[in-house]
C-alpha cells in the first residue's frame, strides 16, 4: 500500500484530524502475513465472512500455505475470543502498539447477508462477495475512506470497475518503492578508481592487501560489497568501516577474472564477483539476481561441485526451487521426491550436462558425478522443520517465493551450511507477488549489511547471442 494511506511501520504522528480509514482484507493478505490485521494502527479492519471460509478450506490442505491459514485463524480467534456477536459485528478494539499510535477496531462482516442489499456483482464467486462487502461499507459510511486490500491484481481491477474508490496492495513488508533502487551488491565508478582517491593507507598480510580510504568515496557502503571501475584498473571488496574510513580488500581485477570452478571461468566482471562470493567459505549466503542467461544457475552449480568434490568443504549439495502456484504440492504421482521434482529442476540438470561436457578431464558418467557430489533434489514444501548441516543449498527461481517462505528455508540452515539464492525479478510467475514485494527483493535488502552475505546482480546475458538480443530488444 502507498505511504500516503499506509502508516504501518512508519513513525508518523497521528492527530485528531487524521482521516479515518476502513480496510477490508482479502484472503491472500492473511496468507501472505497472518498478523496483517494488526498492522493498520489507528484505522479499522474488516474481515468478510468469505475470507474466513477460504481460510478454513485452506488450513487442512497439505500445502505450505496451510500453516499460514491456521496461524491467521488462531490470531483472529485470540483477538475476538472474549467478544460477543454484537461486538464482533460492531468492532473489537485491537491491541495498541504504543501510546502515540492508538489502535483501531477489528470486525467481521457477514457478506452473505448483503445479497439483498448489494447486487453490484454476482454472489457466485468469493471475490465478488468480498468486493460487494466493500461497496456496501462504502455506501453506508460515506464519511470514511474505504479501502479493499488484496494482492490479486485482477480483483483490484474488478473492484475498481464495480465502483470501489480505493483498492490497494499490501506493502507493509515492502522495503523499496521501485526495483531500480534494489541493492546490486557492487559500486561501479566512472573512469579510474584510483583517480578518485585522495588519501589511502594500505596493509599487506600474506597474499591479501587491504586499503583504507575516506568514507566519502563510498558513503552508502555495505559489507562484502564490491567496487569496480570503468577503466578496469581495480576490483575490491568492502570488509569494514568506521566514521571516517572504509577498509577494502584488493582482489585484483585479473585475479578475479582468473577464478576457476569445475572448468568454468567468468565471462565478465559480474560473474567474477559472483564466483568470488560463491567460493568464499566465510560467506554463508550468496544472492544472485539478474536476467535470464546471465549465468546464475551455472555459476552456482559449478562452484558447488568445486567445493563439495574438489575442496571437501561440504558433505552434499541440496537443490530446491519453488514449484508453480506458490510452492503447491508436488502431488501423488509415482516416484521418489527427486523424480517428482525433476520437471521443475530441468535448469539444474541442463547445467550439470553443460559442466560435464565442459571439463574434458572429468571421468565417469553424469550419474557418477551426481552421486559423488551427493546431489539431492528437494521440494520447498519438505524444508520446514529440517536442520541442514554442512551442506551447500542451491535455491533456484526464488523470485516466486514470499519473504515468509524464504525465511523458512534460511532458518533451516545449520552449522557449516552455505545457501545460494538465485532468481530473476522480471520472471515472477506468482499471482500475488511483484518485483518489489518478492521475497527475493526482501532478503536482498534485509541482508545487505550482514557480514556473512553477499549480493551480486549479474549484469549481461552470456548464454548466447540470440538470448542476449532477445533480452535487450524484446
Amino acid at each position: 500500500m502507498t505511504e500516503e494511506n499506509m502508516n504501518t511501520g512508519k513513525n508518523i504522528e497521528t492527530s485528531p484530524s487524521t482521516e479515518k480509514i476502513i480496510y477490508i482484507l482479502d484472503t491472500n493478505i492473511l496468507l501472505h502475513e497472518p498478523f496483517a490485521f494488526l498492522s493498520f494502527q489507528e484505522h479499522d479492519v474488516v474481515v468478510p465472512m468469505t475470507v474466513l471460509e477460504e481460510l478454513d478450506s485452506i488450513k487442512d490442505r497439505r500445502k505450505d500455505v496451510s500453516r499460514d491459514a491456521r496461524v491467521a485463524i488462531r490470531a483472529l480467534e485470540d483477538t475476538l475470543s472474549e467478544a460477543s456477536p454484537e461486538q464482533v459485528l460492531a468492532g473489537v478494539k485491537l491491541p495498541e502498539n504504543d501510546e502515540q499510535h492508538p489502535s483501531g477496531c477489528l470486525s467481521i462482516i457477514n457478506d452473505y447477508a448483503l445479497a439483498q442489499t448489494a447486487r453490484t456483482l454476482s454472489f457466485n464467486e468469493n471475490d465478488n462477495r468480498i468486493i460487494n462487502a466493500a461497496l456496501h461499507i462504502q455506501e453506508q459510511k460515506p464519511s470514511c475512506k474505504v479501502v479493499l486490500v488484496t494482492k490479486d491484481i485482477n480483483m483490484r481491477l474488478k473492484a475498481k470497475g464495480a465502483g470501489l474508490a480505493h483498492v490497494e496492495d499490501y506493502r507493509t513488508d515492502q522495503l523499496i518503492d521501485d526495483i531500480q533502487f534494489l541493492t546490486k551488491g557492487y559500486h561501479q565508478f566512472e573512469g579510474d578508481f584510483w583517480q578518485l582517491i585522495k588519501t589511502c593507507d594500505s596493509e599487506t598480510e600474506g597474499r591479501f592487501t587491504t586499503h583504507f580510504i575516506d568514507r566519502d568515496v563510498v558513503p552508502l557502503s555495505y559489507m562484502n560489497e564490491y567496487l569496480i571501475d570503468e577503466e578496469e584498473s581495480f576490483a575490491g571488496k568492502i570488509t569494514g568501516w568506521d566514521d571516517n574510513r572504509v577498509s577494502i580488500q584488493d582482489l585484483g581485477r585479473e585475479r578475479l577474472m582468473g577464478r576457476n570452478a569445475w572448468g568454468i571461468h567468468p565471462k565478465n566482471i559480474y560473474q567474477g564477483m559472483a564466483m568470488d562470493a560463491l567460493l568464499d567459505p566465510n560467506i554463508d549466503l550468496v544472492i544472485l539476481t539478474g536476467p535470464a542467461g546471465c549465468g546464475k544457475t551455472l555459476l552456482a552449480l559449478a562452484t558447488a561441485l568445486e567445493q563439495v568434490i574438489e575442496r571437501n568443504l561440504y558433505d552434499k549439495i541440496i537443490v530446491t526451487r519453488s514449484t508453480p502456484e506458490i510452492a503447491e504440492s508436488i502431488g501423488f504421482l509415482p516416484g521418489t521426491e527427486e523424480e517428482k521434482m525433476a520437471p521443475w529442476l530441468a535448469a539444474i540438470t541442463d547445467s550439470l550436462e553443460v559442466l560435464h561436457k565442459q571439463d574434458e578431464s572429468m571421468s565417469g558418467s553424469l550419474d557418477y558425478i551426481m552421486d559423488k557430489a551427493n546431489i539431492q533434489f528437494k521440494s520447498v514444501n519438505f524444508m520446514r522443520g529440517r536442520s541442514i548441516q554442512n551442506s551447500l543449498v542451491l535455491l533456484d527461481e526464488c523470485q516466486n517465493l514470499t519473504a515468509a517462505q524464504l525465511k523458512t528455508i534460511i532458518t533451516r540452515c545449520g552449522e557449516g551450511t552455505k545457501l545460494v539464492c538465485s532468481g530473476n525479478l522480471a520472471q515472477i510467475d506468482s499471482n500475488y507477488l511483484t518485483a518489489v514485494t518478492s521475497g527475493l527483493t526482501y532478503i536482498v535488502e534485509r541482508f545487505k549489511d550482514f557480514s556473512g552475505s553477499a549480493t551480486i546482480n549479474l549484469n549481461g546475458v552470456v548464454r548466447s547471442r540470440l538470448a542476449s538480443f532477445a533480452e535487450e530488444n524484446l
